[in-house]
């Protein structure tokens, strides 16, 4: 008897796996099976993992960085493409990261912050103005072939909407510790900002400067999970499903240091430029990992 409810059982178990199975398979006649041959899921419902909770007595040690991560190096540039605001229809699902952000803040599905500290809020009508700028230029005189003025000129507004496109550095700020529980280095990315190339004409000429637009938290778990459902390409697999927020995690980018904390509060290129600012930014990389290796020094 216990051996016919053994197998009636197994029978169930392999029926009801066959039915869960056949869920994510499609057939010719899915109205769904268009560009797809199976249903994708997975990276739509995916949530964030929550970060392991940390005592303050357990940081025996901490310093805190800020860095850029530039997105025309070759190993970033999964951050800037692909290219367009509208890349969810043409590109495996795939959003640059500039579009990602600027899409989920004008939603309001978190906070934007104009600093780095993260408490100074930043209300997303005044940022939209400054994303999507209206310039007013003056156009020339026209006059004909004989002199006479035809147009005196007159003002013309030229209107620039936001574009992914320009946004090609991200900052990030984070913290370094030694957990004692553990005795290890570990890093926490606590806050992100968007750079691009603001440009504007002075004396016919046009000039261009780096402009850091505004902070977002990165300790949010309403940011994470966005990042976390956006997944990034992978030049060796389509179906890694590495997301952004995975990327994040794994520290999985190239990037230099800008800043460490200091005294005097000021970045790398306030005291050194050229070379010595990159050997000043590699040195402050190599002093941070050297501290974890000279606690198993004996």
């Amino acid at each position: 008897m216990k051996k016919v409810l053994f197998g009636l059982s197994l029978m169930l178990l392999t029926v009801a796996g066959m039915s869960v199975n056949a869920q994510n398979i499609l057939t010719p006649d899915d109205e769904n099976n268009l560009s797809n041959f199976y249903t994708r899921t997975m990276s739509t419902t995916r949530q964030a993992i929550p970060y392991p909770a940390l005592r303050e007595s357990d940081v025996i040690w901490e310093t805190c960085i800020w860095r850029d991560i530039d997105f025309r190096e070759k190993f970033n540039q999964f951050f800037y493409f692909p290219k367009g605001e509208d890349s969810l229809n043409n590109n495996q699902g795939r959003i640059n990261l500039a579009y990602l952000i600027y899409r989920n803040a004008a939603l309001g599905e978190f906070e934007i912050f104009d600093d780095d500290e993260l408490k100074i809020p930043v209300d997303w009508d005044f940022m939209y103005t400054k994303l999507n700028k209206a310039d007013t230029t003056m156009t020339d005189p026209v006059y004909d072939d004989y002199g006479d003025l035809i147009d005196e000129g007159h003002d013309t507004i030229k209107y620039k909407s936001f574009s992914s496109d320009d946004y090609y550095k991200i900052h990030i700020k984070e913290y370094w510790y030694i957990d004692k529980q553990d005795t290890r280095m570990k890093a926490r990315i606590v806050a992100l900002a968007l750079v691009d190339e603001n440009c504007k004409e002075v004396d016919g000429e046009m000039e261009c400067n780096p402009t850091t637009r505004f902070w977002i938290p990165m300790n949010d778990m309403r940011v994470r999970n966005i990042f976390a459902r956006t997944n990034v390409y992978d030049i060796y697999n389509n179906n890694v499903e590495r997301s952004y927020d995975e990327v994040f995690i794994s520290r999985y980018f190239d990037s230099y240091v800008t800043r460490e904390t200091n005294v005097y509060n000021r970045e790398i290129h306030d005291y050194l430029t050229g070379e010595d600012a990159q050997l000043e930014s590699q040195t402050i990389e190599e002093r941070i990992f050297d501290i974890e290796s000279d606690m198993w020094e004996y």
